[in-house]
C-alpha cells in the first residue's frame, strides 16, 4: 500500500497543487493518506466511499456507498470531481465490478487505480480500459 499512496503524493508534489482522491471501498488507502504516512500527504484531500458505517467516524470525509446503487451519491459529489480514484471492489464478480466501474467513471477525471483479483482482468479491461500492472506486494 505504501507504493500506491507514494504515487499519489508524487503526483501532487509534481503539480504543486492539491490533489483530490476518492477511495472507493478502500478505507485502508484512505487511512494511510490521512495518517500522513507519506511525504507530501498534506497536499492530498481524500474521501472514503464505504458501506461500513464505522467509517462515518471520518465525518465529512465519509460518503456512504453501496455498490448496488453505483450512482446514488450525495448531491455535493460532482461528476469528474476527483483527480485520482482508488477502487477495491468488495467482491470478485462481474456484476460487482460493473457497478463499481459506473461509480469510478462518474467520479474520475481519468486517473484510476483498481485493486482486484487476476480473474477480473479481462472484465476490468473491457469496462475501464485498465491493464494489470507488474506490482507485487512485499510479504515478509
Amino acid at each position: 500500500m505504501r507504493i500506491m499512496t507514494d504515487g499519489c503524493v508524487f503526483h501532487s508534489s509534481l503539480l504543486s497543487l492539491s490533489v483530490r482522491i476518492a477511495c472507493v471501498s478502500s478505507p485502508s488507502v484512505y487511512q494511510k493518506l490521512k495518517q500522513g504516512m507519506v511525504d507530501g500527504s498534506g497536499k492530498v484531500s481524500a474521501v472514503v466511499l464505504e458501506y461500513d458505517c464505522r467509517f462515518a467516524a471520518y465525518a465529512d470525509d465519509f460518503i456512504f456507498y453501496d455498490y448496488n446503487e453505483p450512482l446514488s451519491l450525495p448531491s455535493g459529489v460532482a461528476p469528474r470531481s476527483f483527480d485520482i480514484v482508488f477502487a477495491d471492489p468488495p467482491y470478485l464478480s462481474e456484476e460487482c465490478l460493473n457497478k463499481v466501474a459506473q461509480t469510478v467513471q462518474y467520479l474520475s477525471k481519468g486517473k484510476l487505480l483498481l485493486c482486484t483479483g487476476a480473474t477480473m482482468e479481462n472484465v476490468a479491461k473491457e469496462l475501464l480500459g485498465v491493464k494489470m500492472c507488474s506490482f507485487l506486494p512485499f510479504l515478509p
